[in-house]
């Protein structure tokens, strides 16, 4: 007797809810003449709204002002799109950010008595890996840049105290050798455990290469004796790194004359270190928006070692305050 085929799946409302309820689907309808839109339990909490119809205005106000104008071009153009449409944007969800999918299908498909029905998904998850995945494909692009650059500017200064070409070699070789110790500080292996150092002899390290004379005349150290965590050394050499190698494209180090005080002072809770720069080329700040490298070591401060960066644009040199929590530096 031959086999009998299994019947069909029943999707009644209630296994449907349970389908959409596993795959985090949130539901919605618009009515297109009263811009009404009801949505279900899982959207209200998406969304942050009580429960009952909403409006689109009523929703409007919780989308991110920078996308507020693309997701009402959007949904305006629904009706006139043909198949299926997403858009993805940001909400404001009280304190934090949230990132929605919303997809439905246009020209008025699937139509029923003038309401047009859609989903919500939340894709917080998968922008936040974006964005990570971004951040760092433009920090190693900005790396490379710097590198191209501070290998320039190291040439510079070791043909302006080389005799012979031979002088020359063995300067910039140990500079490009100073340079990638370093490197391996703001970039370290994955499987390299990082050691926990005192401040002053991290600087020390992270200086070397950018200094015709021994760290001490040109740059000059005084720094509380305080331990840096193995955890924070990479962080603070990063942005030790970005200043220095701002400082010897355009500011004090550009030069064979100007000089660098990297001084810090200690308080209950904060550890709070000022760079100085005199005698380089004077100052001219820009009004743009700030560069990658000022954006990422401000990224950097904030949530990694519990602080801020403060710069003082004077015409004869930059200031800079960095402002640590001390139980973070020393992790």
């Amino acid at each position: 007797m031959a086999d009998k085929k299994p019947s069909p799946p029943i999707w009644n409302a209630e296994r449907l809810r349970i389908a959409t309820d596993a795959a985090g689907v949130a539901l919605w309808m618009w009515h297109v003449d009263t811009d009404a839109i009801a949505m279900d339990e899982r959207a209200h909490e998406l969304w942050g709204v009580s429960d009952g119809h909403v409006t689109f205005e009523d929703l409007s106000a919780r989308i991110h002002p920078l996308d507020l104008d693309r997701v009402r071009a959007v949904f305006a153009a629904t009706r006139e799109i043909l198949g299926p449409y997403e858009v993805d944007f940001r909400i404001l969800h009280h304190d934090h950010v949230r990132w929605i999918s919303a997809r439905g299908r246009g020209n008025d498909h699937g139509i029923v008595g003038r309401t047009m029905f859609g989903v919500f998904l939340n894709v917080t998850e998968r922008k936040m890996a974006e964005e990570a995945r971004e951040l760092i494909t433009g920090e190693m692009a900005h790396r490379i840049r710097n590198l191209f650059s501070i290998a320039s500017a190291l040439a510079a200064i070791s043909a302006r105290s080389a005799a012979t070409p031979e002088e020359m070699s063995r300067d910039l070789t140990q500079r490009l050798i100073a340079l990638g110790r370093a490197q391996n500080l703001a970039l370290p292996a994955l499987s390299e455990q990082r050691a926990a150092v005192p401040l002053g002899d991290l600087l020390g390290v992270l200086f070397a290469p950018y200094v015709e004379e021994s760290v001490g005349e040109r740059v000059r150290i005084d720094v509380p004796n305080w331990t840096v965590g193995e955890k924070s050394v990479t962080t603070l050499a990063l942005v030790v790194h970005e200043l220095a190698t701002n400082s010897i494209k355009y500011g004090a180090l550009s030069n064979s004359v100007g000089t660098l005080d990297v001084s810090g002072v200690a308080h209950d809770t904060e550890l709070i270190v000022t760079w100085a720069e005199r005698g380089g080329p004077p100052v001219v700040h820009s009004d743009m928006p700030a560069g990658f490298g000022t954006q990422l070591i401000l990224r950097t401060i904030s949530s990694q070692l519990g602080g801020t960066i403060a710069f003082e644009w004077a015409k004869e040199g930059v200031t800079v305050t960095l402002t640590m929590n001390k139980g973070r530096l020393g992790a």
